[in-house]
């Protein structure tokens, strides 16, 4: 099988790849078009701030390239919020591969901290994605940002609001938790994902 990470400016990619060795699975690190064109499966990971990590994007083509994908693709955290339509964050248009908007989380009412960091539990599975993941299972989350509820959500979440934890759209799949820092739950997910 071949497996290809997309590299650009906002990825978190060595430690998507420490978490494919820990299951035995070697990636490609790539921004070529073909190389990601010709994989069997695709993960487009990120970290850090929406507006700039589209614009690393945009410089080398891969949100057309990412927008033409037919086979599976796993947007984790950052690369999940850029599938959606638009941003928030710094009022950022996103590649619009699902029809949602991605929200700041706000105190208001609320006690509670922003951004969420730490261990929160996933609820309402439906997936392949989540075979053998337990209801309630914990999973890692750094995230100020989240990605409103819509049929599109196939995990749900809540830190103040009930937001989508996973979403799917045809061949397109996205969690906002880190499955590379999710311990055994992650590793799951990451098989799963690999083998749809």
């Amino acid at each position: 099988m071949k497996l290809s990470i997309i590299k650009y400016n906002a990825g978190n990619i060595q430690s998507v790849l420490y978490a494919l060795e820990r299951i035995g699975v070697q990636a490609t690190v790539t921004d070529d078009h073909d190389t990601i064109r010709q994989s069997d499966k695709v993960i487009f990971p990120g970290v850090g701030e929406a507006s700039s990590a589209m614009n690393g994007l945009r410089e080398n083509n891969l949100d057309r390239v990412i927008k033409e994908l037919r086979q599976p693709v796993l947007g984790i955290c950052v690369g999940m919020q850029l599938l959606c339509a638009h941003s928030e964050e710094n009022d950022t248009d996103c590649l619009g591969i699902v029809p949602i908007e991605v929200r700041r989380f706000t105190t208001a009412g609320n006690a509670i901290k922003i951004p969420q960091v730490g261990w929160n539990n996933i609820y309402a599975l439906r997936s392949g994605l989540f075979a053998s993941i337990a209801e309630h299972s914990f999973v890692y989350n750094v995230h100020g940002y989240y990605a409103e509820q819509s049929p599109h959500t196939i995990a749900s979440c809540k830190y103040g609001v009930e937001y989508a934890a996973a979403i799917q759209k045809d061949n397109f799949y996205g969690v906002q938790f880190h499955t590379e820092k999710s311990a055994a739950t992650g590793e799951q997910i990451l098989k799963n994902f690999l083998s749809l």
